[in-house]
């Protein structure tokens, strides 16, 4: 396939937002059951909710130089019931609503106390509204994930690594994310965020390797001999019956040599997980902003790498007839 570059922008920006929002509702959680000392300030949160809604915020517009017909995107919800892309395009905007009101409420200091628990626990208003959200992000995940998990004919998606991997990726930015905004605001936080970030980008690389190994050993389902009926053994093409470009060719095959993807492979590989695990392991015991930023900027790096070989290494079942000529 053709990696669009507003599709991956779109969906590693997101998906750091997911991300950053779950691990702000991490240490919210950790501190309401007594795991981590109460908020020393609001910046934490104020802050990360803007970063977050800002990622947000440019994924959607990036999404929208994809569209032929930017104006008719308003459609793409009408499907919900048997589209993936649809739910994306319905859940996207609550997950930014929730976050936009997760910010609004610490930045205001507006937080009402709904109810208590059986021991005493004040549940206050940003709470149940980070759990909303925390759900909305786990649904966007899955939503995001199955649009390419759900087409049978794309052996290299169809596969529930897919929307795992998407989980584990997006969680791993957001919390490294996370951890070098609390090295500037909440020192005391960056412990837990950077552990948190450690196992996750150590979980999504155990899971992208699997979906590689896996992926290297599918067999195609179809062939130059069974697309045109015909069981010799050798068969060549010799045209693509065009006398130029078309949608077929621009659109169906990414144009690479197979030498540039194995590159982009370890070059993904390297960056979005090996790097970012060895600079947070060095930032977290001095909880060192300077390198944390950098293991989020490198692994973010490595994602855009790693969401482009995702797009490219599928081999869509048209390109039996476009994908090369001899």
């Amino acid at each position: 396939m053709h990696p669009a570059v507003s599709v991956i922008l779109l969906t590693t920006l997101i998906g750091a937002g997911q991300g950053l929002l779950l691990a702000m509702f991490t240490v919210q959680s950790y501190a309401f059951v007594g795991l981590l000392p109460p908020a020393g300030g609001l910046a934490f949160y104020v802050v990360g909710s803007v970063v977050a809604l800002a990622l947000l915020a440019v994924g959607l517009v990036a999404s929208f130089f994809h569209l032929a017909r930017p104006e008719r995107a308003w459609r793409s919800a009408a499907q919900w019931r048997t589209s993936w892309l649809s739910r994306e395009v319905i859940v996207l905007p609550a997950f930014m609503a929730a976050v936009a009101l997760y910010g609004l409420l610490h930045a205001t200091g507006v937080g009402p106390v709904l109810m208590h628990t059986p021991g005493g626990l004040a549940i206050e208003a940003s709470l149940v509204v980070g759990i909303a959200a925390s759900v909305l992000a786990f649904a966007l995940f899955v939503c995001t994930g199955m649009i390419y998990a759900c087409l049978r004919f794309l052996a290299e998606w169809h596969t529930p690594l897919t929307p795992l991997n998407y989980t584990l990726m997006g969680g791993a930015s957001g919390f490294t994310l996370a951890a070098a905004l609390a090295a500037l605001f909440e020192p005391q936080r960056v412990g837990v965020l950077a552990a948190w970030a450690i196992v996750l980008t150590a979980l999504a690389a155990a899971g992208r390797l699997a979906s590689l190994w896996r992926n290297a050993r599918l067999k195609p389902r179809s062939t130059v001999q069974s697309a045109i009926g015909i069981k010799h053994p050798v068969v060549v093409q010799r045209s693509m019956g065009f006398m130029g470009g078309s949608f077929n060719t621009r659109e169906f095959f990414h144009g690479a040599q197979p030498g540039r993807l194995r590159v982009v492979k370890q070059v993904f590989i390297v960056l979005a997980f090996v790097a970012p695990l060895i600079l947070l392991a060095l930032g977290r015991p001095e909880a060192s902003a300077p390198l944390l930023l950098a293991a989020f900027g490198v692994q973010y790096i490595g994602l855009l790498a790693e969401r482009w070989f995702f797009f490219a290494q599928a081999r869509h079942p048209q390109n039996l007839y476009y994908q090369a000529v001899s």
